[in-house]
This record gives structure tokens, C-alpha cells and sequence, in this order.
């Protein structure tokens, strides 16, 4: 077992929309109770470059503006690029999405190439996806998951990666009933909530990646199982 995890918060004062910035410390209050040793190492805009020797890399939304200046400065070095080369997992939400996917449009019709850790697309949708969306993930061992969306983004998932999950409620990519975008140890979701709060599943699967072993099931609180539960129901619209 390792002695210390690091994990790095990237540029939240550009991409940090949604309260995002909580999935850091979902995910070392977990590693805590299971004592082990965590390190947060944030990068904000004004570094040099994304260091490549964390353990484990996060990157929250934000607006068409900050996702542009984001894309620019992950190209400044390779330091995230290294680490997705080695496998080092990496988790996306909304706009992080569509930083780390191959292309998106801002709201002046103009495009964007990201980073093309996932092949993703994402252009303007006609009306703003909002509210809660459930779906069914295809990691293995994750199942349900819950979350809020709140974007225009419409992204088509395509080549080699593929969708975090199936809709059951909600609209998620607006494509094919997909959610989200996979691609090796890279996982990109348009869910907040934050998502690791609300998912532990998926929280301890990205910590077994960047650990490189399995790790002890922890029991889910009372609060956050029937949360789940009134969020996985099946969505039934008022009749007039």
C-alpha cells in the first residue's frame, strides 16, 4: 500500500464551478478512513505547469472563457499528458469534460480543440440541460449513478472512448442516451453534486487506480443511501 496519495485540484480558480472542488476532499476523507495518508497539491493559473507526479487529477466546470484559457495554459507542459500516458487516473465534470475532449464551441459559434484525453465533441445545445440525471455507469462495479447538470453542451462520444453511463433520468450528453465520456483511467461527467460525494463507488474505484490495489469496502451513511434511493426512482411526470 502506498504510504502517501497525492492529489492534484487543477486550476480551480479557472474551472471550479459547482462546488467541484469537493470531490478533493470526498476523496481524501476516504483515503483518511482507511488510513491512508493524503496530500492536495492545487494548480492554479499562475504555476508554471501541471506537475506529472501526483497520484490522481481532478478538474472542475466553468464558462466558455475559462475553458478556453484552461486548454491553454494544460498545454503549457506535459505534465497531465505524462500522467495520462501512465495510466494515472484523471476525473472531469461538465466543462472539465469538454477541456479534455477533442473539440468544443463556445457560445461565439467558434471551436475549440481540447485536449483529446477522450474523444468527445461537444457543441451548443438548443436549450439548457438542468436538474437532476441518473444513470446506469459501465464501470464495472460502480452501478446507479446521481448527479445535478447544468450546461449547454451537447457531446457526442465517439472512437475509442466511451459513455460514463446510460440515461435513465435526465439529459445528460444529449447523444445516444450517454453520459459522460471514458477513456482508460481518464473519466469525464457532466454530473456535480459533487459527484464523488454522492457516488462513493465511483470515488474508491478512481483512488484503486491511483493506488494500484483494491481497497476496503466502506458502509455508505444512512443520509446518502436513501438520497440515492429517492434519486434512482424512476422519473414520472405530473399528468394534468
Amino acid at each position: 500500500m502506498r504510504d502517501r496519495i497525492r492529489l492534484a485540484l487543477v486550476l480551480p480558480d479557472l474551472l471550479g464551478t459547482y462546488g467541484d472542488r469537493g470531490n478533493v476532499i470526498v476523496l481524501a476523507q476516504r483515503l483518511k478512513w482507511r488510513n491512508i495518508d493524503s496530500e492536495t497539491v492545487t494548480v492554479l493559473s499562475s504555476a508554471d505547469s501541471v506537475p506529472e507526479s501526483c497520484d490522481l487529477y481532478l478538474i472542475g466546470g466553468g464558462e466558455d472563457v475559462a475553458q478556453v484559457a484552461a486548454v491553454r495554459f494544460l498545454r503549457r507542459g506535459r505534465g497531465l499528458r505524462s500522467a495520462v500516458d501512465r495510466g494515472v487516473p484523471v476525473l472531469g465534470v461538465c466543462g472539465g469534460l469538454q477541456v479534455l475532449g477533442t473539440s468544443f464551441v463556445t457560445g461565439d459559434g467558434k471551436r475549440h480543440e481540447g485536449l483529446g484525453f477522450v474523444d468527445a465533441d461537444t457543441e451548443p445545445g438548443e436549450g439548457r440541460a438542468i436538474g437532476e440525471v441518473t444513470t446506469q455507469s459501465t464501470l464495472m462495479g460502480v452501478g446507479m449513478l446521481t448527479g445535478f447538470e447544468n450546461h449547454l453542451g451537447r457531446t457526442a462520444v465517439g472512437g475509442d472512448s466511451r459513455p460514463l453511463g446510460r440515461v435513465v433520468r435526465g439529459i445528460g450528453n444529449g447523444h445516444d442516451s450517454a453520459e459522460g465520456a471514458v477513456r482508460g483511467h481518464v473519466v469525464c461527467t457532466y454530473m456535480h453534486g459533487p459527484v464523488l460525494a454522492r457516488n462513493p463507488r465511483l470515488a474508491d474505484l478512481l483512488l484503486e487506480w491511483a493506488i494500484g490495489e483494491p481497497l476496503e469496502p466502506l458502509p455508505d451513511p444512512p443520509e446518502l443511501r436513501a438520497l440515492r434511493a429517492e434519486r434512482s426512482r424512476p422519473h414520472v411526470r405530473n399528468r394534468k
